[in-house]
């Protein structure tokens, strides 16, 4: 059963339509499921499991950052056949061409020797990619995806080609090994809905790990959702009610965020700051993380649990604060702080 919106004093009762509690009782057992299945497979990591989850029911697309070895491309693979999407996955090196990517004309000749241009897609033609380590790839390469995450079709000779639907990427970084990258520029890293840290598993998380994964046999994931359904999804979540409380706590903590608009102890530590798309991506991202939590409508606790991986990418730090030794993520906290 869907969990009533809540109706503590911060986060006063929305009228909710009918169809939208119907249509949220509908989805929530698929989301549920999909949420154990994946959790059979990726061990000590159900923050960054939902945190996944959310960025697909948003209708976004997500930039897993963590050192090797902390399963991120094997959660890409398990939610690809949870939520039964075709997805495929690049390993981004840095002489990968955007052909490669995007695909290419190649010339045919028929049987009547007529010659002719055929289109062969590339593995951006596919529901979920998995652009693995995209910082190793050219400038020029990574402009060519980022393109097609944002306008969702590519041009090739002229010729406009749309790509499936939905369509999400999901890209990983590797932040130790930085010699021979290519960092992306923050204009791009703005088309990413979150920025999902992957840290180490706790010890019980670990034993699992080495227990149930080095044996004969391993746990294969089964199909919970289908595409059609997580499209149902996220129309829903932009259908969700927001409370002006909660509007008000989003505008708060991005306008906190930008030079010469907040508090000058912390934006003056701040060369940039987040734009309008930083409001939008709270919005429909606290949308998702409610209805993954069984709840009607986002509450002001879901600003602040999401504010770091909407944020942390689209804030950046003087030159004087990093010396003085302030993290992005000790800025954010403190905004957060102020939300009260």
């Amino acid at each position: 059963m869907v969990a009533q919106a809540r109706t503590e004093a911060a986060n006063p009762p929305i009228n909710l339509d009918t169809g939208i509690v119907e249509a949220a009782e509908a989805a929530l057992g698929a989301i549920g499921a999909a949420r154990t299945e994946i959790g059979q497979v990726i061990f000590g990591q159900q923050k960054v499991v939902d945190l996944s989850l959310i960025t697909l029911l948003a209708g976004g697309h997500g930039l897993l950052v963590g050192v090797p070895g902390l399963a991120k491309t094997k959660l890409v693979e398990a939610m690809g056949t949870v939520l039964g999407l075709s997805a495929r996955r690049v390993q981004f090196t840095p002489d990968l061409m955007p052909s490669d990517i995007l695909g290419s004309e190649v010339l045919d000749e028929s049987a009547d020797g007529k010659r002719h241009f055929r289109f062969i897609k590339g593995p951006v033609f596919a529901q979920l990619l998995m652009a693995d380590e995209i910082n190793r790839a050219s400038p020029r390469t990574q402009s060519a995806l980022l393109q097609a995450m944002q306008e969702h079709h590519v041009t090739i000779g002229g010729e406009r080609y749309d790509l499936p639907a939905p369509f999400h990427v999901l890209a990983t970084q590797n932040p130790i090994e930085q010699e021979g990258t290519y960092p992306l520029p923050e204009a791009q890293l703005d088309r990413f809905l979150l920025e999902i840290d992957v840290g180490y598993p706790d010890r019980e998380a670990e034993r699992r790990i080495l227990l149930e994964t080095t044996g004969a046999s391993e746990h294969v994931p089964v199909q919970a959702m289908t595409a059609e359904t997580l499209l149902s999804t996220q129309r829903l979540v932009r259908r969700l009610p927001v409370g002006e409380n909660v509007v008000d706590a989003i505008l708060d903590l991005v306008r906190s965020a930008r030079p010469g608009d907040g508090d000058p102890a912390v934006t003056d530590k701040l060369a940039w700051g987040p734009g309008p798309r930083a409001s939008q991506a709270l919005t429909l991202a606290a949308r998702a993380r409610a209805l993954v939590e069984g709840r009607l409508a986002p509450s002001v606790d879901d600003i602040a649990a999401l504010a770091a991986p909407v944020l942390k990418h689209r804030i950046a730090l003087t030159f004087a604060a990093r010396a003085d030794g302030e993290t992005v993520e000790g800025v954010i906290a403190k905004l957060v702080e102020r939300l009260g």
